[in-house]
């Protein structure tokens, strides 16, 4: 269940279900939703939909219960990492499933009876094609397939190969069970699917007991009868699954056959969704791990900074919808920006630091200048930060020859430096090798500290800044975008995804300065750099000794542009909630 319950979310079609299956007392009035992950990847942000969808409602009723289960049938691509991954991001997000956590392996035995029983009926045969003639007798969409010639063995002979199966007698490949229902289906899945399959692979929580294992499709729906579910939640690619769902429910006289009911899966613009292909990126040194930052696995957004509340604020916000669509990823950005700008304390950094002497300041002074923690909540309350003769100003607010609407700091022009004084640049310093500037002179008025001038007068810039003597130095890394186009992989990529992959998406930058109130800054603190954006401790390269910062996301919010466009052009919608 939720750890803790956020304003009621609004209603959707499958809310709609859920509250009209109550009304008629359909499942004696339970509800039992599961959020059922294969253990071969991390979660991305997709998953948390469902994970909100299915816990949501479960908390929603009166004695609603959410399952997690493992459908932990493919042992060739699974392992505890992935598991432990799964329930630590489950937590994390805010959900708790009590003492309802199960596996499909928990059922092997008993989908092991349920295989032997649909042969007893006449309703499953061992077929010995080749996975390639299986490919091909399997017809097209718009071709029927054939029988296979193993179709009409004879029950006992069905019952000695499948026993001789689960033995270990035959290799990976040479027999599976299939179901017998209808070669000339026009729904491929009902085109007698393989539900059984030799897999010479131990499992990471039976071991060597079994060497055959359940298809997905077998174990699903009987995983979830075993359980009691009263709403089976899945995304749209199992609609066409859904036929063979209830045949295998109907066939065996179940006593609990649930109800499937699929929706919409996120499609998140400028990344990617699927798990074969974030594994591909992992393993071919494109990322630097599962929890890369750059990447939209829950481990990876975390270590970003996003926050837990955002991730479900973002997926309550796009809704459950019954047809797909793309969601722009500035949304999902706007919606953390909301939640961090309430959260996250004000600091000043310097990530590119040009050296500012302020000559007319005495030499050996140090002022503690008072500097809000968080305008948005007061009750933050306010810290000291040290100035100094010598600083740091961001090189980039400094022009030697500005450009028109340039108000930063110039030869000869004042701005304000953020909480202290008005400053003027009165000499520039350069390397005589390179020509670069490398150290400003200014000037500042002691009668502007606050940053207001008693005379009147107005300044076009406000400038943060650091005390060269006080401040620590970090590592930041700026993350921008994985790939380049909203739709990588598609046509125009030739279906390769990794053609759009940004070569920019992450810039590492060293000698960064931040203000000395950051000194032993926790992994996960999440803070505001003035001006610059939104910054969290990362949690793995970070310390105490060596400062370490990932740039969460920037202070720019696309997505009110985008909003504002939509209104204007009357109103495209975010999602369809109907």
């Amino acid at each position: 269940m939720p750890k803790d319950k956020a304003t009621a979310p609004s209603s959707d079609f499958i809310r709609n279900i859920v509250a009209e299956d109550l009304k008629a007392d359909k499942n004696k009035g339970r509800i039992v939703t599961r959020f059922p992950p294969e253990p071969n990847g991390y979660l991305h942000i997709g998953h948390a939909k469902s994970i909100c969808l299915n816990f949501g409602i479960a908390s929603e009723n009166e004695g609603g219960v959410c399952h997690l289960r493992f459908d932990d049938t493919d042992p060739s691509k699974e392992e505890v990492e992935y598991v432990e991954s799964i329930k630590s991001d489950v937590r994390w997000l805010g959900f708790d499933w009590d003492d309802h956590i199960y596996y499909a392996s928990d059922y092997f035995e008993k989908l092991y009876e349920y295989a032997e029983q649909l042969i007893k009926n006449g309703k499953a045969y061992i077929c010995s094609l080749s996975a390639q003639e299986i490919r091909e007798y399997r017809g097209t969409l718009t071709e029927p397939g054939k029988d296979s010639p193993y179709r009409n063995r004879s029950e006992e002979e069905n019952l000695n190969l499948f026993r001789r199966m689960r033995a270990g007698e035959f290799g990976e490949g040479s027999h599976v069970l299939r179901a017998k229902i209808d070669m000339t289906s026009p729904n491929l899945n009902m085109r007698d699917p393989t539900i059984y399959r030799v897999r010479r692979v131990p499992h990471h929580r039976t071991g060597d007991k079994w060497c055959i294992y359940p298809m997905y499709d077998f174990a699903h729906c009987l995983s979830d009868s075993i359980e009691g579910i009263t709403h089976s939640l899945c995304t749209l690619e199992f609609e066409d699954h859904r036929p063979l769902y209830d045949w295998i429910l109907d066939q065996l006289n179940v006593d609990c056959h649930p109800q499937q009911i699929e929706f919409a899966r996120l499609n998140l613009s400028h990344t990617m969704m699927s798990k074969r292909r974030l594994l591909e990126l992992v393993e071919e040194g494109y990322v630097s791990g599962w929890d890369d930052p750059r990447i939209p696995t829950l481990a990876g957004l975390r270590r970003r900074g996003y926050t837990p509340e955002s991730i479900r604020n973002f997926c309550e916000r796009i809704g459950v919808a019954k047809r797909d669509s793309t969601v722009d990823i500035a949304l999902l950005e706007h919606t953390l920006r909301e939640d961090l700008n309430k959260r996250s304390p004000r600091v000043m950094g310097v990530l590119r630091p040009l050296r500012v002497v302020i000559d007319n300041y005495p030499e050996n002074q140090v002022e503690e200048l008072d500097a809000i923690n968080n305008p948005e909540d007061p009750g933050m309350g306010t810290r000291k930060i040290p100035f100094s003769r010598v600083l740091y100003i961001e090189r980039d607010d400094f022009r030697e020859d500005p450009p028109k609407k340039f108000f930063r700091l110039a030869p000869g022009r004042e701005v304000r430096l953020r909480y202290a004084y008005f400053v003027r640049c009165v000499c520039v310093v350069r390397d005589e090798k390179t020509g670069e500037v490398t150290e400003l002179h200014c000037t500042y008025d002691p009668q502007t500290r606050g940053g207001d001038s008693p005379d009147g007068r107005k300044v076009k810039a406000t400038l943060h800044w650091v005390s060269a003597a006080h401040s620590l130095e970090a590592e930041v890394r700026l993350y921008d975008h994985l790939f380049l186009k909203p739709n990588p992989g598609d046509e125009s990529d030739g279906n390769d995804f990794k053609a759009s992959l940004n070569s920019n998406s992450l810039e590492t930058l060293t000698s960064c300065r931040v203000e000395p109130s950051l000194r032993g800054s926790t992994p996960g603190s999440i803070y505001q750099f003035e001006r610059q954006g939104y910054f969290c401790v990362d949690s793995v390269d970070s310390s105490a000794e060596a400062l370490v910062f990932n740039r969460t996301v920037t202070l720019r919010d696309t997505w009110a542009r985008i909003e504002k466009t939509q209104k204007k052009n009357k109103g495209a919608t975010i999602g369809d909630k109907n």
